[in-house]
């Protein structure tokens, strides 16, 4: 069951203006698919997985590009760096659009070497799993912004149905085979991306190690990052804690949101949050299994809050945009949960896990009035059922409408 991306139109676009353009993304969200399903016909599939055509891409990338044709889909990218010279050699001496597409799930080798190779030549769009909308095949929507649309269609959804799709994630495997196990998937998941992944990028010796890391990293989604103490529960170094968390985000499975601030915030916290961009891989991780226990677990605001920050990420992400995010918080703990900068603007957004906002779940957007920053419509996205104003410039916005 194929469904259909939100980043198809960003692709086709940038496929016309750009020689090459690479999807970044984590293992497993449908990049190869996306690419097939917009390939042209006479377009040529190499997948790098393959272990003999990956010697030949590593060994002799000249006779790799002159055996393999343009246009060219090249799959796992990542595995043969030693392309992208030849890439740029193909690509300044024919001048053609459309010449190469990539596909990588390691963002951080992959931008090393396009920026020492491809700049100026590659667009660089990023898939994450399935949004609500895509879900719902809808993919057709707007980066998210605490506003009303009219003739937006949304689904509405109780609080059992909530967390009945914040524990199975958006992978999307387990939606184009409903009867999927999710534990054999995550569990299959996790096995791959240790083995196959996180080996090329780090010499780790102790593979229980790192899945002990990944648990207590999914216990922490929502919070600031406290090094010392995940280093305490690991019982590795500070200095590894950082680097597996560099790998998780190198990896695209996890978002670290940066504090907002500027010079007249002085008093802002500078500590990043963290984000699992998978709840479903999260809620794995760390031990939930059944939508109605989260519910009302210690977890489940942290839950909700990482499930709505990452929708609203690939609602950005999956229309050829960057995410211009940010939170606040101040060494008052005065808080708010997200920060959209858009042309200019910032709109808060505060993250409730209530079906009955009050104006006071919004007293903290009053900080930003001391900012000096353009302040823009804010909202409270909650489990209300109907998009509804709070205040003049505050909205109520349901779940299901991001």
């Amino acid at each position: 069951m194929f469904f259909a991306r939100t980043l198809s139109k960003a692709l086709e676009n940038v496929s016309k203006t750009f020689p090459v353009v690479l999807i970044t993304g984590p293992r497993q969200v449908g990049k190869t698919t996306l690419f097939e399903k917009s390939k042209e016909n006479n377009r040529t599939y190499i997948s790098l997985d393959d272990p003999q055509l990956r010697a030949l891409a590593k060994n002799d990338p000249n006779l790799f590009l002159q055996t393999y044709k343009t246009p060219l889909l090249i799959d796992e990218i990542q595995y043969a760096p030693e392309l992208f010279p030849y890439i740029k050699m193909a690509v300044d001496r024919e001048k053609k659009k459309g010449m190469f597409w990539l596909t990588g799930s390691q963002q951080f080798h992959l931008m090393k070497n396009i920026s020492e190779s491809l700049a100026g030549r590659v667009a660089i769009l990023e898939l994450q799993g399935l949004s609500q909308a895509e879900k719902r095949r809808m993919p057709q929507v707007a980066p998210f912004l605490p506003k009303f649309n009219t003739t937006k269609k949304f689904r509405r959804m109780d609080v059992t149905q909530v967390y009945e799709v914040i524990l199975r994630g958006s992978y999307p495997a387990l939606f184009a085979t409903p009867s999927t196990d999710k534990n054999i998937f995550y569990a299959s998941y996790l096995k791959t991306y240790i083995e196959r992944d996180i080996r090329t990028l780090v010499n780790i010796s102790d593979e229980h190690t790192f899945l002990k890391f990944m648990r207590v990293t999914a216990a922490r989604t929502g919070q600031m990052i406290n090094y010392s103490d995940m280093a305490r529960d690991v019982d590795v170094s500070h200095n590894t804690i950082k680097a597996w968390l560099s790998i998780l985000e190198t990896s695209g499975l996890i978002y670290l949101l940066q504090p907002f601030h500027n010079n007249v915030a002085s008093r802002a916290i500078k500590t990043p949050k963290l984000y699992f961009l998978d709840t479903g891989l999260c809620c794995y991780l760390s031990g939930w299994d059944n939508a109605a226990t989260l519910s009302n677990g210690a977890m489940s605001g942290a839950m909700l809050e990482t499930y709505v920050i990452s929708e609203i990420l690939k609602s950005y992400w999956h229309n050829g945009l960057q995410a211009s995010t940010y939170y606040y918080r101040d060494k008052d703990k005065k808080e708010i949960d997200l920060l959209i900068d858009r042309n200019g603007e910032l709109y808060p957004i505060e993250v409730k896990r209530t079906a009955s906002p009050k104006e006071g779940d919004i007293k903290n957007f009053d900080v930003l009035n001391n900012l000096k920053v353009n302040v823009g419509t804010g909202g409270i996205v909650c489990l209300y059922p109907n998009p509804t104003p709070l205040t003049q410039n505050i909205n109520i916005i349901p779940v299901g409408y991001i």
